[in-house]
């Protein structure tokens, strides 16, 4: 009986803790929005020990901050935090790419595998151009996650999988007051899934650093104080929009 009450505890956490990182995700948890154990045991009608087991958790993934007298704290992001963010998933992926491709071109190495990793980006990439950022967030990371679990490497897949939750939740106030965000959200998904079954090297790797590239391109943006030029809005001439994915 032991064993399977920490089971049940265990499984209490995880979806304490899923459901407030889909509140943050989803923007109803806004940055510097502070809370407490007892709070969120009232929400939820539990009791504190799995909630406080999953805000720790959360706060482990670095999406909440802890104040042993306020309590916890969705973790505001700067936009350097996000460029840093970019930044480690870029140089993780060269070394995962040059890892997985020893010359310019390989035989299809996944076909079957990548099955559901095309349907979740095929998925992905109709939400990005409807705009509809909910559906979009949860099959982006779906698809990143299941795209990593082809590298065999679970340390480096969960590592990528948290920066890319840690980039969407800095990206989400953003795009919210963005009325332009359905014309730059990326959509090249199906493009990445291409490469891959393609095995091309070069392919895999022009599709990564124009997604990596168009990162950035929008973090120059908001550094500039600019966030209103995010998408296709009024630009100096000879300017392209990003068209770029958190």
């Amino acid at each position: 009986m032991r064993e399977s009450g920490a089971v049940t505890r265990s499984t209490l956490r995880q979806q304490i803790a899923d459901a407030l990182r889909d509140e943050v995700l989803a923007g109803r948890l806004q940055p510097g929005r502070e809370f407490t154990v007892k709070q969120i045991a009232e929400q939820y009608g539990v009791s504190a020990t799995p909630v406080r087991e999953a805000l720790f958790d959360l706060s482990a993934q670095g999406l909440l901050e802890s104040d042993q007298h306020r309590g916890f704290r969705v973790r505001e992001f700067t936009v350097a935090d996000y460029r840093s963010m970019v930044e480690a998933r870029t140089l993780v992926m060269d070394g995962v790419i040059r890892g997985i491709y020893h010359g310019p071109s390989l035989a299809p190495a996944y076909p079957d595998c990548l099955v559901s990793v095309r349907r979740r980006a095929q998925e992905a990439a109709r939400a990005a151009q409807g705009g509809d950022l909910d559906i979009l967030i949860g099959y982006d990371l779906r698809f990143w996650r299941e795209l990593g679990a082809l590298v065999g490497n679970t340390y480096i897949n969960d590592f990528l999988h948290r920066l890319r939750v840690q980039a969407w939740v800095f990206a989400v106030p953003y795009l919210r007051h963005d009325a332009g965000a359905r014309d730059w959200l990326w959509h090249g998904h199906p493009e990445l899934v291409a490469a891959v079954t393609l095995g091309s090297h070069d392919a895999v790797r022009a599709v990564i650093d124009d997604f990596n590239a168009h990162a950035l391109s929008w973090a120059d943006r908001l550094a500039a104080g600019n966030p209103s030029h995010l998408g296709h809005g009024p630009q100096p001439t000879g300017q392209t929009s990003p068209s770029g994915s958190p």
